[in-house]
């Protein structure tokens, strides 16, 4: 019930400015356009169950609740962070009676990856009947927290990052709404944008820290450097222990293969800033340099493993220049997965050939019975060829020779190639197998 005097209390500037309709939400025009999957849903008057994925400040709760009143449905919100299954029966009985009397009621739960995978099964059979419109908000990959009969019965949205035209939308709806413009230089207006990181929640509470500031008889705009001393810069969203962890280490492994010595350092910058292991990207690279860079150049694995054992060595943040020396040597080195898709052939073939004996003339012969058995019988002794090479089949007699490892014409690997053709030569020449 509101008191008498509630309008008179102070609100926050990011409460003040809560969107009223949905074609005021910024950003998500991708799905709240007419054409668009919400905004088709509102347009019909039928909604489905659905979890909102995006980041902090991009408009999950709004976008909820302003469903709610566009379909004259009763806004029922949840955390799941505060909230256990007594609450949710709670909610389930009233949204019968609710029923019965002819409104239906969106069920909005923030953080619903915090309930649970019993939990999550309990919204099931009520989603299902519709009993209640279902609209979870997660940060999380909801692929990775949800379970999967939840998802079957929802449609996964995924909210986008505000960018810097959203955030400047932010900026000019809390001037028009404080009646005042934020006392900023251009270049630190910028800042300020690019410090909230996607956050418009966050934005406009910095904004209304600053337009404090100007209260306090400050008569100068505030310069970057002024900027950074009086408003506490966002840490960047990095979870190592969820999907942020592996987003990050994906972007630094496909910007390496792709020889973006920037955007690996960047994208190395940034999981060190968040807090991740050193020794996880010493890892990540040193599986990258026998993955993507492999024979085409040798040293790059060294070069991992010795950047590796000198952070080990000097430990944080001086062995940390070991990584990026690593970084920048393997981002510039000649690529080839050639030994990655060799073992990747050779091992499937090795599945489905099964038990096929090596041949007879490869095989030892220790007694004399393996020996009258005809073990070792016809085996040439390589060093002995005046090429130093045999070129006897090494091969299972009942399998067709087959090639796994095709270098690349580049780097160390061309001069592999080489030798595996002049060495192919000289077997078609002495007639052993293909």
């Amino acid at each position: 019930m509101t008191s008498l005097f509630e309008s008179q209390a102070p609100r926050p500037l990011a409460d003040s400015l809560r969107p009223a309709s949905l074609d005021t939400v910024v950003g998500q025009g991708h799905l709240l356009a007419a054409d668009r999957p919400i905004g088709r849903m509102v347009a019909s008057g039928r909604l489905s169950s659905m979890i909102l994925w995006g980041p902090p400040g991009t408009g999950k709760t709004t976008i909820a609740r302003l469903l709610a009143e566009h379909t004259n449905l009763h806004f029922e919100p949840l955390s799941a962070v505060f909230s256990g299954v007594a609450d949710l029966r709670k909610i389930f009985e009233a949204a019968k009676h609710r029923r019965m009397a002819g409104q239906g009621t969106l069920l909005f739960i923030d953080e619903i990856h915090r309930f649970n995978r019993a939990q999550q099964d309990g919204f099931l059979p009520y989603v299902e009947d519709g009993t209640v419109i279902l609209v979870g908000a997660t940060t999380e990959n909801p692929s990775f927290e949800l379970n999967a009969a939840l998802l079957s019965r929802t449609q996964v949205l995924v909210l986008n990052r505000l960018d810097d035209a959203a955030l400047e939308e932010l900026i000019q709806r809390g001037e028009k709404e404080t009646a005042k413009e934020i006392p900023l230089e251009a270049e630190a207006r910028a800042a300020l944008r690019a410090m909230a990181d996607g956050d418009g929640r966050y934005l406009l509470n910095m904004v209304e820290e600053i337009m404090a500031l100007d209260a306090n008889n400050n008569d100068q705009p505030l310069s970057t450097n002024d900027l950074a001393r009086v408003v506490q810069q966002r840490m960047p969203l990095y979870d190592k222990s969820q999907e942020g962890h592996y987003n990050l280490i994906s972007a630094l492994h496909k910007s390496l293969r792709g020889s973006d010595t920037d955007a690996a350092l960047y994208w190395f910058a940034r999981m060190i800033s968040g807090g991740e292991d050193p020794n996880y990207i010493a890892r990540g690279l040193t599986r990258f340099a026998v993955e993507d860079i492999g024979l085409a150049d040798p040293n790059a694995l060294l070069q991992a493993l010795a950047a590796w054992d000198a952070f080990e060595r000097l430990g944080s943040p001086e062995g940390e220049l070991a990584l990026v020396q690593c970084v920048i040597y393997l981002a510039t080195a000649p690529k080839s997965n050639a030994a990655y898709r060799a073992e990747k052939s050779s091992r499937t073939q090795a599945r489905q050939t099964g038990s096929l004996m090596p041949p007879m003339h490869i095989l030892n012969a220790p007694t004399k019975m393996m020996k009258d058995l005809g073990y070792s019988k016809g085996y040439e002794y390589d060093h002995d060829a005046s090429d130093g090479f045999s070129g006897q089949n090494y091969f299972p007699d009942d399998m067709e020779r087959s090639r796994y490892y095709s270098p690349k014409d580049i780097g160390f690997e061309r001069e592999i190639k080489k030798r595996l053709e002049y060495w192919a030569k000289l077997r078609a020449e002495k007639g052993g197998k293909q």
